[in-house]
């Protein structure tokens, strides 16, 4: 288990629900209650590597978006690297998201006339790094994952692996604490799913911080631990010392 000092991610009873149907139905107390998340408890530790798994509808996306900042849980409490994350607003959450975590999407979420170069940079417009210096770290972060000579090309001149190298390199650029990735080689090829878990792996292993959620066990054998859900609650926790065919060793 993580030290009190080594943990990214403290998660305490997160519960999450959403009441489905009409205004008028939620009003009358008819609008059926859908428990997405259901008093989940978790540490992630820093620079671990977790792989989030479970059917559709199981809360392993809620629980992503909870644990990305991009949604608050109903009750119970998170806390990333020490910040309490369930009593901030909106402009807080963006703060926070900006800061410490780099997302990686199964379509990649590239703009689709600009550069890869340019893709890159604008998670750091938002920071309000100045234009020389958001180039500088946009061309190391694509040199970082492979894509030094690419950098002019659009999403369209590109691979489906490349693009999502690009996605990478975007989530990278800030230099967060957490790279938080959905499906991220569920677009992709098996030969190119390999790739990017390598890429991802390699992060993993210079102190980068990986969570991502998947259905494909292949993919789930990457990371050193794996949660399985199931009805909105962790069902399996289960920690591997290595993967077979030398990913870990």
């Amino acid at each position: 288990m993580a030290t009190p000092d080594s943990v990214l991610i403290q998660a305490r009873h997160l519960s999450k629900t959403y009441t489905m149907g009409t205004a008028a139905q939620q009003r009358a107390g008819v609008g059926q209650t859908v428990h997405a998340l259901r008093d989940v408890s978790l540490d992630i530790a820093a620079g671990d590597f977790v792989a989030i798994m479970g059917a559709s509808g199981s809360g392993k996306s809620t629980l992503m978006n909870i644990l990305g900042c991009l949604d608050l849980p109903s009750s119970g409490t998170y806390h990333l690297a020490g910040e309490a994350v369930q009593a901030m607003g909106q402009d807080q959450l963006a703060s926070i998201r900006n800061r410490r975590i780099g997302f990686v999407f199964q379509q990649f979420n590239l703009l689709p006339r600009t550069s890869a170069l340019e893709n890159v940079e604008l998670p750091m417009v938002y920071s309000g790094i100045k234009p020389a210096q958001r180039r500088e770290r946009a061309q190391q972060a694509l040199q970082r994952v492979g894509l030094g000579e690419r950098m002019g090309h659009t999403p369209a001149e590109l691979s489906g692996g490349q693009q999502q190298r690009v996605a990478i390199a975007r989530a990278l650029v800030n230099q967060p604490q957490l790279i938080l990735a959905d499906e991220p080689t569920g677009a992709l090829d098996s030969q190119t799913s390999e790739d990017i878990m390598q890429l991802l792996t390699g992060l993993n292993q210079q102190g980068m911080t990986v969570v991502l959620v998947t259905h494909e066990a292949d993919i789930a054998a990457w990371a050193r631990r794996r949660l399985v859900f199931k009805d909105g609650q962790i069902v399996q926790d289960v920690c591997s010392e290595a993967r077979s065919g030398g990913a870990w060793g």
